[in-house]
């Protein structure tokens, strides 16, 4: 099989196409006929040994597909021919066969395309998390999310709403981001430049519920200006590079929270946590409550250019590798 390989550790360039054995199914493993895979911001740090976990060399990029079941443990639910999203944890997706444990696989609904399938779980699961476990979303609030137009802030917006957010701002760097952030479904969109007196403009003063932050560096400190009172600012990743620091007489003064919201993490120590956060996202999704993505589809060919897309920061929306 071909599959996208790491065997540098020299950023997304050192990204290349190799023909590999298909991998045989673990115990508990299904195998997937891969059609698509997911790119997020933890495959650039692994390309340079920066992410916390550390495959070991030669690895396979990625750890989410979209694909056709080929073989599957009875206990899984599955079988061969079902539509499956699901997660390889670390490395070892974007290839033409992978394995994924059977409590990572999961049915597409039939209104999800392959393509968009592929870019459902490590994004819109993080967001789910974020805002519903973290975040402690109420009705009627306001979110805010920085880096609107990436992977995680297009799943901000197409799913606040849907998980019970009245209004949805968007923060982005240039005005061609601003028109994806409408197309994703931002109630306003602000530019990153003055982007604190605008959402102060837009909320009358109070500032806004919720600011889910992806991006970290120096817009930290304003975004718990941001906060209206009992406000919570989720710390979701530094895709600016550089990690904040925050004083905590800023907390104290106006009653607001700086919550970590690890995804991984959470997933890893809560063995059903996954299964819980599928129950509720399919159904909005088979509904269309919660719109698919419209990933930015790379052939397997440019891997390399996907991931060094986020690496830039020029990439716009989820970014899908096609395998077939």
């Amino acid at each position: 099989m071909r599959a996208a390989q790491v065997g540098r550790l020299e950023g997304p360039s050192a990204i290349e196409i190799v023909d590999l054995p298909e991998p045989v199914a673990y115990p508990g493993g299904v195998l997937i006929d891969v059609h698509a895979a997911g790119i997020a911001f933890p495959d650039v740090l692994m390309t340079r040994g920066l992410y916390q976990m550390k495959p070991g060399l030669p690895f396979v990029v990625g750890g989410e597909v979209a694909g056709v079941v080929r073989e599957a443990p009875a206990e899984s639910g599955l079988v061969a021919g079902d539509r499956v999203a699901a997660l390889t944890m670390l490395g070892n997706a974007v290839a033409e066969v992978a394995v994924a444990p059977g409590n990572a696989v999961f049915k597409l609904p039939d209104n999800v395309s392959l393509e968009a399938g592929a870019g459902i779980l490590f994004n819109d699961l993080t967001v789910h998390f974020c805002l519903t476990e973290r975040g402690r979303l109420a009705p009627g609030e306001t979110v805010l999310v920085h880096g609107a137009a990436g992977g995680i802030g297009t799943s901000t917006l197409r799913m606040a709403k849907a998980l019970g957010a009245g209004r949805v701002i968007a923060v982005v760097s240039t005005e061609s981001k601003a028109q994806v952030a409408k197309a994703n479904g931002a109630t306003d969109v602000v530019l990153a430049e003055g982007w604190l007196a605008a959402v102060k403009e837009l909320t009358d003063g109070r500032g806004v519920d919720i600011v889910l932050d992806p991006v970290g560096g120096d817009r930290f400190t304003d975004s718990v200006r941001s906060l209206a009172g009992g406000g919570r600012l989720l710390v979701v990743g530094f895709t600016a590079g550089e990690i904040p620091t925050v004083k905590v007489n800023r907390l104290l003064l106006k009653n607001v929270e700086v919550v970590g919201a690890a995804w991984g993490e959470w997933v890893m120590s809560h063995p059903t946590y996954l299964a819980e956060q599928w129950a509720e996202v399919e159904p909005l999704l088979a509904s269309g409550a919660i719109p698919a993505p419209e990933p930015v589809l790379y052939p397997l060919d440019k891997t390399a250019e996907a991931v060094a897309a986020l690496d830039e920061r020029t990439a716009t929306g989820k970014v899908v590798v096609r395998l077939r």
